[in-house]
């Protein structure tokens, strides 16, 4: 930005590395700018769904005393500030694969607006740049024409507003700021130094600078942006401001003038300290207050009295200051002093306000908590129950004798969901959480690999257990092939947030170019489609039905494959029309086959049912009846759930195929082969298998590959850009589903993948008694993995509210503790549609059966 670069240089330019405060999204950033307050991690949703501003702010303060406003561009500012407009033209700020016309509709209106005069302020809110960093990253190839698209803005703004207009000399200021940084990705919302580093220029004729305005290194707060905007143009300072002024932009004031801002600014903090700290004795007696301080340079002891301190001796200098200039023998000396003594309070201040703002009701929270536990505690019980009586049914069926001691992987799973609650209280463990779930996703997988070496038969046990041996050997091979991809899984991305930096099988990737990612790419889907036409071949459906299951999916996978080769690679060409039509009609033909599969299927299975329309009378028959009934409606449900699980398994793979980075395509896979590789365990396991063993294992492979994938607990790593791939106009509902669902690729995997599991859940499970209903059944097949997975989550989430409140004062609350609580909240959410989605197709097939049954 030449232009941007000589005003700075020519000293009428004063710039500034304004930091923000976290979350670094649009709408928070806005409200701090306008209102001066932090505000907290709940505007991550509402930046979604944007309400009007409240609380006092600039633009208010500006409407009362009769300013004109126009706003060009983000429609956020129509939805904080509506109706205080004279004229807007606001568009969609969400819409990121939009880069030109976003800002070419705000360009367009510029020349006319800086003709008129009738307006006191002009927003101007571009957004392509933010939109590039999103699609391509900071090192897009239209990040250096947008730049210099800016640079074009600012000297047009410059020359005929500022520069040319010798009679308004010092009347009209130009302030460029954003609203937050980005990161390498171009992603932002966290709280690293990239995302809260933003811009802060003002731009005057009347600024004269020299010594500092082509510095790199000044430094100010973003929130420190409000007062001097209400001081430099008179009006008062936003209640709940908690900035501080910034001492250079005053530099053109008189001393008086100067002295007398830094008063309003502290006179302004002092209020909120005295509603934050009740008998602050400073603002009702700042006179008598500051005697017994005068004589001492340093201000400690409680909060209290060091405020008071630091306030009294800013107001006694400023009082002796006041003093000698009216005897005209005031000296730079005074002057320079009595300015460090309002900046030492008015930093404290600010400093203290700032870490203020999460302090909340803590009765109310308390209840909140009880009621989680509560809610625990009661799942809880349920599980204990269920797996009781499920041990109990098996040792009876068995003929097995002795306790029922606990296996060595449910000692660990007691002991990592210890771990993983632990380790919620340090900063730097949430930061890196990704180390943990690979340690205990590999810790575990050793333990099975011991308990199937264990299994395999020695000595005369060789020729008595042939089948057993299968089994074992079978079963650590699947442990081998689990460790390997889940190795090749953990090196993909370097996640977190302190070793990003280091390489990775991702960045090797990217550096090789852009064919070998394209390369693993397609791989990945022919391999996706080979491996679904065999897995259908494999379902008891009728064989014409399972024939059009595979056709509609294999013209799914092809249209995915087009997609790829022909509008992915060109950042331009996916967001076309023609790109955009293409992915509609992918996530419809995904959505119906999905639909109409999982629907029709329990219609076109078999009931085969020896015992239908029998004669028999006596009781021994009437109980075989039954007993061939129960077996039927079991091999009814797991017939179908294979069917159904499957469906969701192939049609979630090929949406993610579509809609990761393509980097991503080769871990989806991976993901999807261990969860094949550790059913074919279970499924070899016989007696030794234990439902919620397995699915605790199931749950670590998601999670595992959750940070695999390359998320974080910052919100930096979600990838908004993605969000909009087959939208052609900003939608919250659409776009927000999409962005969960590519957050969340791998967890919902595995929780999909529970549909099929309950068609492996057979051998070594407890026989159905005789008259079982399907109630019962179901009871038995799905109540223990929704109650395992309801315990987990629940334990994390009371668990991690408890250390929320316990570090509401912590130095890393906003930039650590809160955006992981959003993770773990939408964790409970993803958690609650996998068991939705399990619960209703599991009870639509038992209805189904019924009603075929009876008819």
């Amino acid at each position: 930005m030449p232009y941007t670069q000589s005003l700075l240089e020519n000293g009428v330019t004063i710039g500034y590395h304004a930091k923000a405060a976290p979350p670094t999204v649009t709408m928070p950033r806005l409200k701090a700018l306008m209102s001066g307050a932090v505000g907290g991690f709940l505007d991550v949703a509402f930046n979604f769904n944007t309400q009007a501003l409240l609380e006092d702010n600039l633009l208010a303060q500006f409407a009362r005393i009769g300013w004109k406003m126009v706003m060009l561009g983000d429609d956020t500012w129509l939805k904080l500030f509506p109706e205080l407009f004279a004229r807007h033209d606001g568009v969609s700020s969400f819409f990121v694969k939009d880069t030109v016309f976003v800002d070419r509709n705000v360009s367009r209106h510029l020349s006319t607006e800086l003709d008129k005069d009738d307006w006191r302020l002009l927003i101007l809110h571009y957004l392509g740049l933010d939109h590039i960093g999103h699609i391509g990253g900071r090192k897009s190839v239209l990040m250096i024409p947008k730049l210099g698209e800016m640079d074009e803005v600012i000297r047009m703004i410059h020359l005929n507003n500022i520069a040319n207009h010798d009679d308004h000399q010092g009347q009209t200021l130009l302030v460029v700021v954003s609203d937050h940084g980005m990161t390498a990705d171009g992603n932002h919302g966290g709280s690293s130094h990239d995302e809260t580093d933003s811009l802060a220029l003002f731009i005057g004729s009347s600024l004269e600078a020299p010594g500092y305005a082509s510095s790199t290194h000044n430094f100010a707060n973003q929130v420190d942006i409000t007062p001097t905007l209400a001081l430099l143009f008179g009006v008062p300072i936003p209640i709940n401001n908690i900035g501080v002024v910034i001492e250079e932009s005053l530099d053109q004031l008189t001393d008086d003038q100067k002295l007398r801002a830094l008063e309003l600014n502290s006179w302004q903090l002092l209020r909120l300290l005295q509603a934050q700290l009740s008998g602050l004795p400073c603002l009702s007696l700042p006179s008598d207050c500051c005697d017994d301080h005068q004589k001492s340079d340093a201000c400690n002891g409680m909060v209290k009295e060091k405020f008071c301190c630091l306030y009294s001796k800013a107001t006694a200098s400023h009082r002796a200051w006041r003093s000698q200039n009216m005897s005209r023998s005031a000296d730079r000396d005074q002057y320079n002093l009595t300015i460090s003594a309002y900046y030492g309070f008015l930093t404290s201040a600010s400093e203290w306000l700032s870490h203020r703002v999460t302090d909340k009701p803590v009765g109310q929270l308390a209840l909140g908590i009880l009621a989680m536990v509560l809610s625990c505690l009661m799942f809880l019980s349920l599980l204990y129950q269920l797996c009781f009586h499920w041990l109990l049914e098996r040792h009876r069926d068995s003929g097995m004798q002795g306790t029922m001691l606990c296996s060595a992987e449910e000692v660990f799973a007691v002991i990592a969901v210890l771990i993983l609650v632990l380790s919620m209280g340090s900063s730097s463990m949430v930061e890196e959480e990704q180390y943990t779930w690979h340690f205990m996703a590999s810790t575990f997988s050793i333990l099975l690999l011991r308990r199937a070496v264990k299994c395999i038969p020695t000595g005369r046990e060789k020729f008595l257990g042939k089948v057993a041996n299968g089994r074992s050997s079978s079963q650590i091979f699947c442990i081998f092939v689990l460790l390997i991809v889940a190795r090749i899984i953990r090196g993909w991305h370097q996640g977190g947030v302190n070793w990003t930096y280091l390489p990775d099988i991702s960045k090797w990737l990217e550096k090789a170019g852009s064919s070998y990612v394209k390369s693993i790419q397609l791989f990945s889907l022919l391999l996706l489609i080979g491996w679904n036409l065999l897995a259908f071949s494999s379902s008891t459906s009728r064989r014409s039905f399972t024939v059009l299951v595979k056709l509609s999916f294999f013209c799914s996978g092809l249209l995915v494959l087009q997609h790829l080769l022909k509008y992915q690679d060109d950042a331009l060409a996916a967001s076309s029309y023609g790109a955009t039509l293409v992915t509609q009609i992918i996530y419809a033909v995904l959505a119906i086959s999905t639909f109409i599969t999982v629907l029709a299927s329990p219609w076109l299975a078999s009931v085969s049912i020896s015992a239908k329309g029998s004669t028999c009378y006596t009781n021994q028959a009437a109980s075989l009846t039954r007993e061939v009934k129960t077996s039927s409606i079991s091999a009814f449900i797991r017939g179908n759930s294979y069917m159904s699980g499957w469906t969701y398994i192939f049609s979630w793979s090929l949406l993610q195929l579509l809609l990761q980075k393509p980097t991503n395509s080769a871990p989806i896979l991976s993901l999807l082969l261990q969860i094949q590789v550790i059913f074919i365990y279970f499924k070899n396991d016989g007696l030794n298998r234990k439902p919620w063993v397995e699915v605790f294992a199931l749950y670590l492979l998601g999670m595992n590959g959750h940070f695999g994938l390359g998320n974080t607990n910052t919100l930096a790593t979600i990838d908004v850009a993605a969000a909009f791939i087959g939208i052609s106009s900003y939608s919250t509902v659409l776009s927000g589903i999409l962005m969960f669902s590519i957050t969340y690729a791998s967890p919902m995997l595995v929780l999909i993948s529970l549909v099929m599991y309950v068609s492996v859940e057979d051998d070594g499970s407890p026989q159905m008694l005789p008259d079982a209903g399907s109630g019962h059944i179901l009871q038995k097949m799905i109540g223990i993995p929704c109650l395992v997975l309801l315990c987990i989550n629940s334990i994390q989430l009371t668990a991690y509210t408890i250390v929320l409140l316990q570090m509401r004062n912590h130095l890393f609350i906003w930039s650590v503790f809160s955006p992981k609580y959003l993770y773990v909240c939408a964790t409970t959410a993803c958690i609650y549609v996998g068991i939705t989605i399990l619960v209703v197709t599991e009870v639509y097939i038992c209805i189904v059966y019924s009603l075929r049954r009876a008819a």
